[in-house]
């Protein structure tokens, strides 16, 4: 081999090391979170299966966005990232990956994900705008905006109006209700994200829902939680007669009850944990409504 290109292997390798970190690459439990409702609401515009196109469509689309969406984060944090233990070492923060060289990668993932959103129609890419000015906006609702969670939860949400959309040509009322109930999941499990640094953040002087809440914390994430169950069993109990979904929101709220004993201490390790496990929340809401269409889908 080349002197030249066995030098420069292990270079490469690095790069692409610190380009998988930056874009969170090793905790799919981010882009997860987006994907069960993207997906359930997939599903429910479709009436069933949506087809091959449509399903890679959203779930590359989803990494794709997630990912530059963690470069932008954390190119817009990284004088506060500095100050907080868990953040410290990101690239961007680190000075491993420079500003520019990673607002190119986000810049990259997300012209990737719109050459996908092009195969779809006129609507869902005049959605997909919204989606990115949101999620540009978000990192910088922190300064300003006492429950950035919010802004948070509308990014994610943005994923249900497009697969209807993209499947119907439409928004229906439907997956407004939808999104405005999956608004409460984000508020919670993004609160117990926040509880996690909150002693940090208050030093820093970063606003978060965790910081707002004070003492109501706890109790407010179960709210949230119960307002996502709530709103998801009024819109679609109708479309999913049977035991199946019922079953799987039984299953979520048993759910709930567990990470109910994980932050109720309010311990960073517990909180955290509890974050981390939420996309088995959102994978079981969404086998329900898999498992409720073929339930009620004659063979």
């Amino acid at each position: 081999m080349n002197p030249t290109h066995a030098a420069a292997l292990p270079a490469w390798r690095a790069k692409l090391a610190l380009y998988l970190d930056l874009i969170r690459w090793n905790r799919p439990a981010g882009w997860l979170l987006l994907l069960w409702p993207t997906l359930s609401a997939l599903w429910l515009a479709a009436g069933g299966w949506p087809g091959w196109h449509l399903l890679v469509l959203f779930v590359l689309g989803t990494i794709l966005m997630r990912s530059a969406g963690c470069c932008i984060n954390d190119v817009a944090d990284r004088e506060f990232d500095r100050h907080v233990k868990r953040t410290a070492q990101r690239p961007v923060t680190s000075g491993k990956v420079a500003v520019k060289e990673a607002l190119a990668v986000g810049a990259v993932l997300a012209l990737l994900a719109f050459l996908l959103v092009l195969t779809t129609n006129s609507m869902t890419i005049g959605i997909s705008f919204a989606a990115l000015a949101i999620t540009l906006a978000y990192p910088y609702a922190k300064r300003h905006v006492s429950m950035p969670q919010a802004v948070l939860g509308a990014a994610f949400g943005m994923g249900i109006p497009m697969a209807f959309s993209a499947v119907l040509g439409e928004v229906p009322a439907l997956a407004w209700v939808l999104m405005l109930g999956n608004l409460g999941w984000v508020l919670a499990y993004d609160t117990e994200y926040a509880m996690v640094d909150r002693d940090d953040d208050l030093k820093i002087g970063i606003k978060t829902s965790a910081i707002t809440l004070g003492r109501w914390d706890v109790g407010a994430v179960l709210a949230f939680y119960l307002v996502f169950l709530c709103a998801w069993a009024w819109a679609l109990l109708p479309y999913l007669p049977g035991v199946a979904f019922p079953l799987a929101l039984l299953l979520a709220l048993a759910q709930v009850a567990w990470h109910f004993s994980l932050i109720r201490e309010r311990s960073r390790d517990g909180c955290f944990k509890a974050f981390r496990l939420n996309h088995w929340l959102g994978c079981t809401v969404f086998a329900g409504v898999v498992a409720g269409f073929l339930e009620n889908t004659p063979i």
